[in-house]
């Protein structure tokens, strides 16, 4: 019996893994969460804010690494929608734009808010750390026009947005470097208050800005995007249903990487 799970088919793991994921997506099996403070930190500024106020979130994350920023986009934009911030969309990533767009419209649709008064998507420019320093300046001299070709200067909402002055938060949705990028060029010289929302490969990266207090908020992945889903009473959303999935895989794994050497270390024994 040891030799046969020493020697088992990794067709039967790969079986198993499928199960795991499967079966907490369809039934509602749901683990305890806890809200940690940096999450909390983000809400709490954001719930203070007044309405009318606007905030500015940048889609910095590529195709291959969505899953886990999406749901943070999701949570924030309906708690922004819900309590009348505004919002503002951008990316400094080229291969983003279409989906960070086809996002916002998706989430501002299920919350009823509108295109060019509740929220905009500005879209790409190439440079980054040149449309971080002239945002601080103009946006408009940046992005001439938002991202449907629109110019500027005939959205509503942008009619008293010049830069960063009437922006009371950026949000970072990150899957690489740049949110120190965002710290170093727009909070550092601007003033501008920033957030992150980080893959879960990176978050270690993430915490000296917070104890510098350069970052007022921080979301760790799928965990991230479950804690603010209940701050938020949103039940079933897919931070929460990506959490769970996770959280079994990896149980699944560490089980079977235990049982795996208690087997060889038994077999090993029974040889000597």
């Amino acid at each position: 019996m040891l030799e046969r799970f020493m020697n088992m088919d990794r067709r039967i793991i790969f079986i198993l893994i499928a199960l795991v994921v499967i079966i907490p997506t369809l039934i509602p099996i749901r683990l305890p969460i806890t809200v940690s403070e940096p999450t909390q930190k983000l809400y709490d500024y954001i719930d203070t804010l007044p309405s009318g106020s606007t905030i500015m979130i940048a889609f910095d994350y590529g195709p291959s690494s969505l899953a886990e920023p999406e749901p943070m986009a999701k949570a924030v934009m309906q708690h922004c929608f819900s309590k009348g911030v505004k919002v503002i969309g951008m990316t400094l990533y080229a291969n983003t734009p279409t989906l960070a767009h086809k996002l916002m419209r998706r989430i501002a649709a299920e919350n009823k808010a509108v295109y060019g008064e509740d929220y905009i998507f500005l879209g790409y420019r190439p440079g980054a750390l040149q449309v971080i320093l002239g945002m601080g300046t103009n946006i408009a001299n940046v992005f001439e026009t938002d991202y449907e070709k629109t110019p500027i200067t005939e959205i509503p909402m942008m009619q008293n947005i010049t830069n960063y002055d009437q922006i009371a938060l950026l949000l970072d949705l990150a899957a690489g470097s740049t949110t120190g990028a965002w710290i170093v060029y727009a909070n550092t010289r601007y003033g501008l208050k920033i957030a992150a929302g980080v893959t879960a490969v990176i978050i270690a990266q993430m915490y000296p800005y917070l104890q510098t207090g350069q970052l007022i908020g921080l979301m760790p992945g799928y965990l991230g995007a479950a804690e603010y889903e209940k701050l938020l009473n949103v039940a079933g959303g897919d931070g929460t249903v990506g959490l769970n999935t996770a959280s079994y895989a990896h149980l699944l794994i560490i089980g079977l990487v235990l049982l795996g050497n208690i087997a060889f270390f038994v077999h090993r024994r029974k040889e000597a």
